[in-house]
């Protein structure tokens, strides 16, 4: 498997099964309430449309979405084992911790 692939391979376990990383949603996706979180946690995790226009480089880190009435920005960054940096590699999980924030596109 080329690094490219592995990267989005791991990036998808994280947003389907939140595995291989943390997952952070914001003050405004948690004002939502409890069934809306869940509503946008089960919409990330199913996002498959990727294409060329929203996910340039193939590694599935970032999308903008409508869920019920909300417009949702996801994006997946890479750290090194100790979240102080950027990550060397992050094809290696050995050495990236994957870092998934789920926001509302108004706190961008």
């Amino acid at each position: 498997m080329d690094r490219t692939a592995r990267i989005a391979e791991l990036n998808d376990r994280l947003r389907r099964d939140h595995t291989c990383g943390k997952v952070v949603i914001t003050r405004g996706i948690q004002a939502l309430g409890h069934q809306s979180i869940l509503d946008v946690l089960a919409a990330v995790a199913a996002f498959s449309d990727f294409t060329p226009d929203n996910d340039p480089y193939s590694e599935h880190d970032c999308a903008v979405m409508t869920v019920g009435d909300h417009c949702v920005i996801w994006k997946i960054d890479y750290y090194d084992t100790d979240l102080n940096f950027a990550s060397d590699d992050p094809a290696n999980p050995g050495v990236t911790i994957r870092v998934l924030t789920i926001m509302l596109s108004d706190e961008w």
